[in-house]
């Protein structure tokens, strides 16, 4: 089959390789679409440190093709979004169920053959049936949204915050529809990108702005940052409201580095949390989708084959567009 594979860091080629066979307990999905996310970039980068050679691709849907002799409940033909999450169940954190905290962390896509391909394998139990109305190539989208719906476990939001979010690419415009379905009473978005800000303006953000000081408030209840960056970052530490709370969601590099200051933090109850990955999230997040929480047509900027995924890593590095997706099968996109 044909796959995108990284070698070495830094390089990504397109390379002919097996197809993929179930184990007992998996099946071997026809992908549809596979989006490319942050991570991606973080392993060509070279700092997950997975084995490499290594398939990336761990935002996928498609159709079952063939099913392990275990497998119950899927069946060929079967329509599903996977859940990309190998977590061993059997370490500390595991077993009080962190899942997405994994000593030995594993995902598809990241230590194991991801879905920038034609075919991948994946746990039967990973994978989440879709509805009749839900198209394929767009329920690619479930797994980023999985993740923000963790983010919001981990925020407990309240109604009536006011929350500003760093960054209008796909994450950081997720968290603004899940901030408005949450009850927050204002929802500030910040980036440097003027055609991403117009996104977000069209979704329905309360303003929209370059910089945290063009909007001329005292503080924010919730301040996400969905960008990694580390001038965001340390910038919306200022900007917590006291009692506030202050979510790193963006995937910064391993070097990144900001100045916090503990006084504030004590005198003014600040919380500083994070969000990682996906945590029984996945499956809320399907049911999310399925009630057209996100429009796909607005998110979904590129659908590319699969031939161009160098080329779809390029313009993902350059910030141009929104969610950046290749289809294997461009025929499937239904």
């Amino acid at each position: 089959m044909k796959a995108a594979l990284i070698t070495a860091p830094g390089h990504i080629e397109l390379a002919d390789i097996d197809d993929p066979t179930p184990a007992p307990d998996e099946v071997v999905v026809a992908v549809a679409a596979c989006g490319l996310c942050g991570t991606d970039l973080h392993i060509l980068q070279g700092e997950f440190a997975p084995t490499l050679p290594i398939v990336p691709g761990h935002e996928f849907a498609g159709e079952v093709v063939a099913v392990g002799s275990h497998v119950t409940g899927l069946q060929v033909g079967t329509r599903v979004a996977v859940d990309p999450s190998l977590p061993c169940f059997t370490c500390h954190y595991c077993r009080i169920g962190r899942n997405n905290l994994c000593e030995r962390f594993s995902a598809i896509g990241v230590t194991h053959p991801g879905a920038a391909a034609e075919y991948v394998a994946a746990p039967a139990a990973n994978c989440v049936p879709l509805p009749d109305h839900i198209a394929t190539v767009d329920a690619a989208l479930i797994e980023p949204l999985s993740c923000a719906v963790r983010g919001y476990d981990v925020l407990r939001s309240t109604l009536a915050s006011h929350v500003l979010i760093y960054g209008a690419g796909t994450m950081g415009l997720m968290m603004l529809q899940l901030a408005k379905r949450t009850g927050a009473a204002r929802v500030d978005v910040l980036d440097v990108n003027p055609d991403r800000l117009a996104t977000a303006t069209q979704l329905g953000c309360s303003e929209a702005a370059a910089t945290a000081d063009e909007l001329d408030r005292p503080g924010w209840d919730v301040v996400i940052d969905a960008t990694g960056n580390a001038a965001a970052i340390q910038d919306g530490l200022g900007r917590v409201a006291k009692g506030g709370t202050y979510l790193q969601f963006g995937v910064a590099d391993y070097a990144t580095r900001v100045e916090i200051e503990p006084y504030k933090i004590y005198n003014q109850e600040i919380t500083i949390t994070g969000s990682m990955a996906v945590l029984h999230s996945y499956e809320r997040a399907a049911d999310l989708f399925s009630t057209g929480v996100i429009d796909p047509d607005i998110f979904i900027s590129d659908r590319l084959r699969l031939d161009a995924y160098p080329d779809a890593i390029a313009r993902f590095q350059a910030g141009i567009g929104r969610k950046i997706q290749v289809q294997p099968f461009p025929r499937t996109a239904a």
